[in-house]
């Protein structure tokens, strides 16, 4: 593989450069001398910004763009072979790296590179261990895969010794990582266009944890499913986390939320205990029992790099979350509209749990599957989850990446919903849901627009009417 040596910058070419992590990357290396040039489909804020720092910018994606004094070209799992620029670069032999190469590479130039990974809860949990570190003073270098409103980016470039690092699994990108410490939320069923199945991505995660050298630590939610078993070879030493429930007494993990209480907003306030002894009463900007959880992963990262007690619990009360993460949009007609970036059925659950909380007439939910694959292999656990809202607005399966081949609907979860008892609609234009919500909703309504897609859009332009 090819080795990026910062003492020895060199010309880099991004295929796909307006991507959010990719951008980000390009920032860092023209940050440290390299000579960036990229292409993407479309000009965007992010091109823009890199125009401005020194880099060129192709947009379209051609032959031509590949020229003699490239030194590497960086890409992502959506550029395919057939790609023009992909071709011709590999026809001229230059060398490539994928863009979790890259950030591996990167990782190697710090002696405390965080990997941050799960299935659900990488971006909130990357954010907020981010600006504890922040807060404390230690500068951090940041790669998230949203943007937090308090750096407003996703990327941040900091001092020499600290870089927190969102991990994804898909493709098992996060294999190419060199973390000297690592946590793991959570192991559930996603991305089975990649992964056979669960115990596929268990063992992804397994490997992942196994890349945490000795003297690092590993932090791990004590709730998965044998996760002594699984993490069972470490070199690293396993830190556990995890909520005590129902009477459970908080010494079963090294970091526990003991008497959980939520405000009317979903908000968590718990004790937080440290190897059984009370350290703290935190209250958390963040509402939901996911976010209760994914906080103690957080603290005990940053209570190994030495972030006070009392800093600690300044950022966990003022941070309420990354852009699309339960964010709070507006009023509109008297509903509190909200909008999420829940795409599979745990997250959903989670996050229609969290709205339950509120004091809310209604829990109105406009989703929007993203891909076909997930749709198709996960459609009963996106029914049950779904089905944790009052009414459910369907809009059409957002592609991405892929073809559609008739085999799954939106209109079918819709159908599957309305058997089941629920009230559910279906409407094949975004047009149309905002006529349907501009009549349907009310005063009291909690209504939440959710998905990875381009869904925020509906709840953008209901606002602006």
């Amino acid at each position: 593989m090819y080795q990026i040596d910062f003492k020895k910058p060199v010309h880099a070419h991004f295929l796909g450069i307006g991507g959010i992590s990719m951008s980000g990357l390009a920032k860092l290396l023209l940050s440290n001398g390299f000579t960036v040039s990229g292409s993407d489909d479309n000009p965007s804020v992010l091109t823009e910004e890199l125009k401005k720092k020194g880099a060129v910018i192709n947009i379209g994606l051609r032959a031509e763009n590949i020229t003699d004094d490239i030194d590497v070209v960086i890409y992502t799992a959506a550029i395919h072979p057939e790609n023009p620029e992909f071709a011709e670069a590999k026809k001229r032999n230059i060398p490539f790296l994928s863009r979790g190469g890259l950030m591996g590479e990167i990782m190697k130039n710090f002696p405390h590179a965080v990997g941050v990974s799960g299935t659900d809860g990488k971006t909130t949990t990357t954010s907020l261990l981010s600006l504890m570190l922040l807060d404390a003073g230690l500068d951090p270098s940041i790669s998230v895969g949203g943007i937090i409103p308090e750096i407003n980016s996703n990327f941040r470039i900091g001092g020499p010794d600290y870089f927190v690092v969102e991990s994804c699994e898909y493709t098992n990108s996060f294999l190419e990582f060199f973390p000297t410490d690592a946590i793991i939320l959570n192991i559930r069923e996603d991305h089975l266009d990649f992964f056979k199945d669960l115990e596929d991505i268990r063992h992804s995660f397994a490997r992942f944890a196994g890349l945490v050298p000795e003297g690092g630590i590993t932090v791990v939610n004590g709730e998965i499913e044998n996760c002594r078993e699984l993490f069972k070879d470490l070199k690293s030493t396993m830190i556990t986390y995890g909520l005590a429930e129902n009477g459970e007494e908080p010494s079963s993990y090294d970091y526990t939320a003991a008497n959980i209480t939520y405000d009317g907003k979903g908000r968590g306030t718990y004790d937080l205990y440290e190897k059984g002894e009370l350290l703290a009463r935190v209250t958390l900007g963040l509402t939901g029992r996911h976010n209760v959880s994914n906080s103690l992963a957080a603290i005990a990262v940053a209570r190994r790099y030495g972030v006070s007690v009392s800093s600690m619990l300044k950022t966990l009360k003022s941070f309420s979350g990354t852009k699309r993460r339960f964010e709070y949009k507006g009023n509109f007609k008297g509903a509190e509209l909200y909008d999420d970036y829940a795409h599979n059925p745990d997250e959903i659950r989670a996050s229609l749990t969290t709205a339950k909380q509120f004091d809310a007439k209604r829990v109105v939910t406009v989703f929007q599957p993203h891909t076909y694959s997930r749709t198709r292999d996960l459609l009963p656990q996106f029914v049950e989850a779904l089905s944790l809202s009052d009414v459910v607005v369907m809009a059409d399966i957002y592609a991405a990446r892929e073809i559609d081949d008739g085999t799954v609907s939106s209109k079918m979860i819709k159908d599957l919903l309305v058997k089941n008892g629920k009230e559910a609609y279906y409407f094949s234009s975004f047009d149309e849901i905002e006529k349907f919500l501009s009549v349907f909703s009310s005063t009291g309504d909690l209504l939440i627009t959710m998905g990875a897609g381009n869904i925020v859009n509906v709840g953008d332009e209901l606002l602006k009417a």
